[in-house]
């Protein structure tokens, strides 16, 4: 029985079909990314605008002939930040349903981070028993998620994502100092109103976009390698030393790095500064990077 997952984000929509082997362990059939930028303008209009909605409908019509193409027996279509707030999410959310032929679940951020605890623990062993912080960093919100090792014992979602604070503090390219400046305060000031009660000197995991590119970029890929990515290290100096460099490039030189997803070149700075001030904030020894996104917890 082959099951898909579609994930609906604020900057991406994600497309996973697996199969269970004999023994009942899932295996990939695909995992496709594509860039609907739903989110876009969301944080100063509050509206979808007709441009992202027309994008992400034609992923829609996409992903809805891949899945008649692999005989998809069930899907599961799931969205979150951007359609969580949007006023006008109908206009985006019924057409949708009907191309895909299933209905969408607008998830709540509780439950968003409890799918990306799911998809780390269940895919990372080497966390077994010990407590970690795993962080979810996407398009409009990030999901704090904190565990003892066995259990969540804090879940929260922050309305800070890639998206929302590139459009938000980062309007000149490259940004200046005083709009990096600006980016790193509004991070601290809701992390510490939204997740004030974090452990210290604790394995920060980081999931979804910016964290895999994060890893693609620190290991130069010349094309993505899920396997490779998944679990890659990034130690707090390598950490910041990345934050720094795209936050003091221009979108064209971060375009022409080696691990670069092209679409993800504008807001990835952002995205970068949410982990590197998080890290900062846990005193974080590593960071583990999870290529297995809420999708692969639903």
């Amino acid at each position: 029985m082959r099951r898909a997952v579609i994930d609906i984000g604020t900057n991406t929509l994600l497309l996973l079909i697996v199969e269970p082997t004999a023994t009942g362990e899932l295996v990939r059939v695909l995992d496709w990314c594509r860039f609907g930028r739903l989110g876009q303008g969301l944080d100063a209009s509050g509206r979808l605008h007709p441009d992202a909605i027309d994008r992400s409908l034609a992923i829609c019509r996409e992903y809805a002939a891949a899945l008649a193409a692999h005989h998809v027996d069930a899907v599961d279509v799931i969205a979150t930040q951007a359609l969580r707030e949007a006023a006008n999410a109908a206009a985006f959310v019924e057409p949708a349903a009907a191309i895909l032929g299933a209905p969408i679940t607008t998830i709540a951020g509780a439950r968003e981070a409890e799918l990306a605890f799911l998809a780390a623990a269940r895919s990372l062993p080497e966390l077994a028993g010990r407590p970690f912080v795993v962080a979810d960093v996407g398009g409009g919100s990030t999901e704090v998620i904190v565990t003892d090792g066995a259990r969540v014992v804090s879940a929260v979602s922050v309305p800070i994502g890639a998206v929302r604070l590139a459009e938000r503090h980062l309007a000149h390219d490259p940004p200046t100092a005083a709009e990096r400046a600006a980016l790193a305060a509004d991070i601290d000031a809701q992390l510490a109103r939204d997740a004030p009660s974090l452990p210290a000197d604790v394995v920060l995991v980081a999931s979804a976009g910016t964290a895999t590119t994060l890893a693609a970029l620190d290991l130069a890929l010349p094309a993505y390698d899920p396997d490779r990515v998944h679990g890659h290290h990034l130690t707090p100096a390598a950490l910041a030393r990345w934050s720094d460099q795209l936050l003091t490039a221009t979108t064209a030189e971060r375009r022409a790095l080696p691990g670069m997803e092209p679409q993800r070149a504008d807001v990835i700075a952002a995205g970068a500064a949410i982990f590197a001030r998080l890290a900062l904030r846990l005193r974080a020894p590593t960071l583990v990077v999870c290529d297995r996104g809420i999708r692969w917890g639903q």
